[in-house]
């Protein structure tokens, strides 16, 4: 079996961040037998290597080059808005549908489409598909009633909808009135290179994308609290954004310049091993697809503080135990985070749930759900 991955988010090169966790579903399929080629966007007219990670990946260019920033930077929406947005998305979803029909016509037997937008709209009407809803077009369907028009007709032709966490499902259920089965609730893949645990001594991480939703400044108003309750910890900020320069200006005016490290955007091999070496993470983001970074925290024995609006990481982050869900606000981040760090049962209770992740997430079982899925869209013919 040959599918095609139709996505805007796919690494442009090895250790690329973007759409990251879907080299490892590809290489559990490919262990299954099932061939993967990827359709994505070239991001300002570079089309990047034939292949990343052993995975086939046909970049198709859309709109001059200075127009071509819709994919890859996680500010899709924003871009829409800019002039000649409009123009550059209609040019992607031709020039998308254009490669996965070239796709299916050299033998690729389906599309797995993830994201409905801007992937599954472009997705070849008489392809079998299979639509997997991330995360930032879940809240597309909540704010826009254009966005639901234009959805609801794509949802009811795709043959499986799948979505990566609960609070998702229920979106796509409120929104459009369509009910996902429990089975087709299913994280992505996260692969582990090595059984290592944290070790702890290095404080405080957050693992983010530097934008509004991401929340990051909610952290360091919690370590501005947990310094005036003389408690001192360091704070790593790994990522990048367009809110940098923001979150930047406020750690000084909090005075925590000497506390918090903005390292920019690292290697996934450079965040494991930061990751081996963290106390606590603190992911104050709101309406996540499911919380990705939170789970792979928990798989190191990492405890997580989060929110309770934080979308997907609601079915990652437990109550208590491992992790605490607060309301979002720098006290009650604080909070959390002291009754964390001082109980001395949270690095065993951590590891048990960081265990129960691994297996939920190894690549290999992931890939046997999908397969599954495409049998499933196969069989309705």
């Amino acid at each position: 079996m040959r599918v095609v991955f139709l996505t805007h988010n796919f690494p442009r090169f090895p250790g690329d961040v973007s759409g990251n966790f879907l080299v490892p579903l590809a290489h559990g399929l490919q262990q299954r037998g099932i061939e993967v080629v990827v359709v994505a966007p070239s991001d300002a007219g570079d089309t990047g290597p034939a292949q990343v990670d052993g995975i086939p990946v046909r970049r198709v260019r859309y709109a001059q080059p200075h127009s071509e920033t819709l994919a890859y930077r996680g500010t899709m929406m924003d871009a829409l808005r800019m002039q000649g947005g409009m123009r550059a998305l209609y040019g992607l979803w031709r020039a998308m549908r254009r490669a996965a029909q070239a796709e299916l016509s050299a033998g690729a037997k389906l599309v797995h489409a993830h994201w409905w937008v801007p992937g599954g709209l472009a997705a070849p009407k008489s392809a079998p598909l299979v639509l997997t809803v991330h995360g930032t077009d879940a809240r597309l369907l909540q704010r826009s009633r254009l966005a639901r028009t234009v959805a609801r007709p794509l949802f009811h032709r795709a043959r499986v909808v799948t979505t990566v966490s609960n609070p998702i499902a229920t979106t796509i259920r409120e929104s459009l009135g369509m009910f996902i089965e429990p089975e087709r609730v299913q994280p992505m893949p996260v692969p582990l290179a090595d059984e290592r645990w944290t070790t702890g001594g290095a404080g405080l991480m957050v693992v983010s994308r530097l934008t509004p939703q991401k929340r990051v400044h909610l952290a360091l108003e919690a370590l501005a609290c947990l310094r005036d309750l003389d408690v001192r910890l360091p704070l790593t900020v790994i990522g990048d954004g367009p809110e940098r320069a923001a979150l930047e200006q406020r750690a000084a005016a909090l005075d925590l310049s000497t506390q918090v490290t903005f390292a920019g955007g690292l290697t996934r091999t450079r965040v494991l091993d930061l990751l081996c070496r963290a106390d606590l993470m603190l992911f104050p983001a709101e309406g996540e697809g499911f919380g990705l970074v939170a789970a792979e925290a928990l798989m190191r024995g990492v405890p997580v503080v989060s929110c309770w609006d934080g979308g997907g990481v609601l079915d990652v982050v437990p109550e208590q135990g491992a992790g605490r869900l607060v309301i979002p606000s720098g006290e009650a981040i604080a909070d959390a985070a002291l009754g964390l760090l001082q109980d001395p049962e949270t690095p065993e209770l951590a590891r048990r749930v960081g265990a129960e992740w691994r297996h939920k997430l190894s690549p290999a079982r992931v890939a046997e759900v999908c397969e599954g899925w495409y049998r499933e869209a196969l069989r309705r013919e």
